[in-house]
């Protein structure tokens, strides 16, 4: 079963690098947080996303939102992209799927290749309830930007 607006997150544990881990639950109750599941690091449009985010990310702390990518390539995988585009927050790896498909964001084929997750945005008010959803199944499109901050501000 998917989770969407209205429902309550999932937490979980993700590695951002090999032995780095990321519990979300160490957010819950305290901060917002912006949940951006892509496809695949190092292709052009999860770069342009994530890129967009850092250099936008002084209005994302101004709205006191942590923000985390999360996508299904290795852990070696997910450090090296963060530090060689300079991605401004951790950008976690979901090798098992388990979170993915928690949230229901994945693709059955892309390309050929299965259990690639799909672009989607998923924010988190401070009491752990999802306030805002958005699942693509076009790997083209970025999220709507101001539609995640006006999650935010209402959130």
């Amino acid at each position: 079963m998917a989770i969407r607006s209205g429902d309550r997150a999932t937490v979980f544990q993700l590695p951002a690098g090999p032995g780095e881990w990321v519990d979300l639950s160490e957010y819950m109750g305290r901060e917002r947080v912006v949940l951006l599941f892509f496809p695949l690091a190092f292709s052009s449009v999860c770069t342009t996303e994530l890129c967009t985010v850092t250099r936008e990310w002084g209005g994302w702390e101004d709205l006191d939102a942590r923000v985390f990518g999360i996508s299904v390539d290795s852990p070696f995988v997910t450090k090296r992209f963060r530090e060689s585009e300079g991605i401004g927050f951790p950008i976690l790896s979901d090798f098992n799927r388990k979170v993915s498909r928690a949230y229901g964001v994945l693709h059955e084929d892309l390309l050929g290749l299965e259990g690639v997750a799909k672009r989607s945005a998923f924010v988190i008010d401070r009491n752990g309830m999802v306030v805002y959803d958005w699942v693509s199944d076009d790997p083209g499109v970025e999220p709507d930007y101001e539609a995640i901050r006006r999650a935010l501000e209402d959130a």
